[in-house]
């Protein structure tokens, strides 16, 4: 009965951050599916400035996540007056940290762009995608702090309501800005980009409303926004910093990753976006438990209850596999339909099916490594997680140069993904049982 109840805790912890992690990817999604009806060149466009992007997202993500390690060792402490003055003190740093980014972005991307992709085509409609993409992180960093925050006191319902709003309102301005229905020019690739940048913006709104309307979370002291507390930032980046660099080398290696399929030809970098749209879909429920065992890990610790830890790792392992397989089987049994969603080219479907069953059986072992992997920065040596980052993309993107040198086939360069997760797993479980991190502070 016990451990019925303790796999009903994972599920309702990482429930609502899959919702809202799947809103973010429905952005990507449609984003996709629709530009797969615009052109070849617009899809190849919009990965690579979309990786670009999430590549600067994610140092803000890596932040909300030390943010949220935080919170939930404040919940576990019982000291709930404290958690207000965290997210406080994070939206102050996320806001300057987003100015800095943009600026840096505006100023340089185009010329890094010019220097990274070898088509003419995909470099002028990766630039017109950033030019309007990169405000995003104003409120995507927002998100951010919200989502920390209630995963960290483990209430996570309104990531669903927030999921649904920036999902659904994605969709619609998709359809009217790329294609321009209802009177609005169509704007193709840059509509895409304005309709994300609106979407999180709501997202956000919607989470400043709850806060202020809420009674139930006053206790928790939010929005007193007083002096920022240089102490308390740089405690928070204690624990984030590492996972900022870690996030930003992970994308940033992905990034890289695409760049080298780009040197394969047009056709195969629009076959691997639609190929990375799938695959992040299909890694939303894992995102969900890893991001659950980092708050359950940490928590426990500030409970004084390390010796549950392992227990932890293990029963959120199992659910993790379980849920991710009954996606990979459905998808593995219709191909050409998850393919569909995307287009209509029946050339273009049939290219892509091997690298798409590349990619499931990847994401079986991404299901039962990552969870360790995460759990790491739960106890919050993660610094820990940023070595074994920098080493196996170092190891990852040799072996997808490697591949292309000798292969220069999508699907084979894909598989550099097994190797980039079977040595993520095997250092994450070697450290988890020897290293020293029962008794670390924050």
């Amino acid at each position: 009965m016990q451990n019925i109840k303790e796999y009903k805790k994972i599920w309702a912890i990482s429930a609502p951050i899959m919702l809202s992690l799947l809103a973010q990817n429905i952005v990507n999604i449609t984003d996709t599916a629709f530009l797969g009806r615009v052109g070849e060149v617009e899809l190849g466009a919009s990965a690579l400035a979309g990786l670009y992007y999430f590549c600067f997202y994610m140092i803000g993500f890596g932040f909300g996540s030390g943010l949220q390690i935080v919170v939930s060792r404040r919940k576990g402490e019982k000291n709930d007056s404290a958690i207000g003055t965290v997210i406080d003190n994070g939206i102050y740093f996320l806001f300057f940290l987003a100015v800095f980014l943009i600026i840096l972005s505006l100023l340089f991307a185009p010329s890094f762009f010019r220097y990274s992709i070898s088509s003419e085509a995909i470099l002028k409609q990766s630039v017109v995608f950033l030019d309007y993409r990169i405000w995003g992180l104003f409120f995507a960093f927002c998100n951010i702090v919200f989502r920390s925050f209630f995963v960290g006191i483990a209430n996570t319902r309104y990531l669903t309501y927030n999921a649904v709003i920036m999902a659904g309102l994605n969709i619609i301005l998709d359809y009217i800005l790329i294609f321009g229905k209802f009177g609005f020019p169509e704007m193709g690739l840059k509509g895409a980009a304005i309709a994300s940048v609106i979407s999180e913006a709501a997202a956000a709104i919607f989470f400043v409303i709850i806060v202020l309307r809420n009674k139930n979370l006053r206790i928790y002291n939010l929005f007193r926004f007083l002096k920022p507390q240089i102490q308390l930032i740089n405690s928070v980046l204690g624990v984030s910093f590492y996972i900022m660099l870690q996030f930003f080398i992970s994308l940033g290696g992905w990034f890289v990753f695409f760049l080298i399929i780009e040197k394969t030809g047009e056709r195969s970098l629009a076959i691997s976006n639609v190929i990375r749209s799938i695959y992040m879909l299909l890694m939303i429920p894992v995102w969900g438990y890893c991001s659950a065992v980092s708050s359950l890990v940490s928590s426990r610790i500030g409970e004084g209850k390390s010796d549950e830890v392992i227990l932890v790792i293990k029963r959120v392992t199992i659910m993790s596999f379980i849920t991710t397989s009954l996606l990979i089987i459905l998808v593995g049994i219709f191909p050409n339909f998850a393919l569909s969603v995307y287009t209509s080219d029946i050339s273009f479907i049939k290219d892509g099916i091997a690298s798409l069953y590349v990619v499931l059986g990847a994401t079986v072992i991404f299901s039962l490594t990552m969870i360790s992997f995460n759990a790491i920065s739960g106890t919050a040596n993660t610094n820990i997680s940023l070595y074994i980052e920098v080493i196996t993309i170092f190891i990852y993107l040799l072996a997808a140069w490697l591949f292309d040198r000798y292969y220069a086939k999508p699907e084979i360069i894909w598989c550099s993904e097994y190797i980039y997760y079977l040595f993520t797993g095997a250092f994450s479980i070697v450290y988890l049982w020897k290293g020293n991190w029962k008794n670390k502070r924050i």
